[in-house]
């Protein structure tokens, strides 16, 4: 299990002052999803900027308007007038989800460090600069926020969240208490090696275990605020989404390099069944003169065989496009005291 590190539900002036009195002096990017929060913008962007006054590093924050149908598009627009070019909105032209807004929002952010969250304020921008500090004392890549004391509904939100939780932990071995919860932090050059598609961003910690290693990926509790204006986008049926992306979380995270692996694992057990079987019935047919023509376990065993040749001839297919189209270098952590030219020993 993960350590964790308690901190107070709600943080005053004074101590968000001396939590980022003294961090590095990283960039940092924030991203932001938004989808039909018009009434959330305004004082989302005043909480950001309360939150990272003293921030002695430079900052930007990336909003992402996920094709939006209500005044979102006209809100955020005046916030970047108002706030000036260190926010910058980027405009779907139509819906494609959460996870599409932030690979968007990842792909332009320029900081060192990318902060994640969500933009219905349910989520508190005070817990950035605490994260941050967590992320450098912890010598973590990434550190998510946990929602400990979660201000939702029971049976629509809590009880599809721990159970997508559970599951989660349990099949991909990263212990990572609330994978659901948006507001992360993390080192760029991780999470840009992170290609997020579909509904990935549930599994975020996941794919950067990829990348990086799973004690580098640790959480702590934030404070977590129940929604004042809109409507949740996101309810009980969404577990058995979750389901079906775990089992491409778990193919990608065990067999991405080997599929051969995979499907001739499964392709040899059928194969070594389906040969007993007919084994079995070959030597009742030489020895014993019984017929087996009409037995029902007769084209079990070659159904078996059969499928057998099909799952292996498809591991060696996929082994041949993994080598053919596979050319990406293997993650390389910056280092400080590398020197900017290589030499030679005379």
């Amino acid at each position: 299990m993960i350590d964790v590190i308690d901190t107070p539900e709600n943080t005053s002036t004074a101590e968000t002052a001396a939590v980022i009195a003294n961090p590095c002096n990283q960039s940092l990017s924030i991203v932001v999803p938004f989808y039909n929060e018009e009434e959330n913008i305004n004082p989302f962007m005043e909480e950001v900027h309360a939150a990272l006054k003293d921030y002695p590093g430079q900052w930007e924050l990336i909003a992402v308007n996920d094709g939006s149908n209500d005044g979102t598009t006209q809100a955020l627009d005046k916030a970047v007038a108002e706030y000036g070019n260190h926010v910058y909105a980027i405009h779907f032209a139509r819906n494609f989800g959460q996870t599409a807004a932030m690979q968007a929002g990842i792909d332009a952010a320029r900081g060192d460090l990318i902060a994640t969250l969500d933009g219905d304020l349910q989520n508190d921008p005070a817990d950035i600069p605490k994260l941050i500090i967590a992320l450098e004392e912890r010598n973590l890549d990434m550190i998510s926020g946990w929602r400990k004391d979660r201000q939702d509904g029971a049976i629509n939100r809590k009880l599809p969240s721990r159970i997508a939780n559970w599951l989660i932990r349990r099949y991909t071995g990263v212990y990572v208490n609330d994978y659901g919860c948006s507001l992360k932090v993390y080192r760029s050059w991780v999470i840009k090696q992170v290609h997020l598609i579909g509904e990935m961003h549930r599994f975020i910690p996941a794919w950067v275990a990829c990348v990086t290693s799973p004690d580098r990926i640790s959480d702590m509790p934030v404070n977590h605020r129940a929604r004042q204006f809109g409507t949740s986008k996101y309810g009980i049926s969404r577990t058995i989404r979750v389901i079906l992306d775990l089992l491409a979380v778990f193919f990608f995270m065990r067999f991405s390099n080997r599929p051969g692996h995979f499907f001739g694992s499964i392709g040899l057990f059928l194969g070594t069944i389906g040969g007993l079987i007919l084994t079995y019935l070959f030597s009742l047919k030489i020895f014993m003169g019984e017929d087996i023509g009409n037995r029902p376990l007769l084209f079990t065993g070659i159904l078996f065989v059969m499928t057998s040749a099909q799952l292996i001839t498809t591991g060696v297919l996929a082994e041949i496009l993994t080598r053919s189209t596979a050319h990406a270098k293997m993650p390389v952590r910056p280092s400080a005291n590398q020197p900017t030219q290589r030499g030679w020993c005379e």
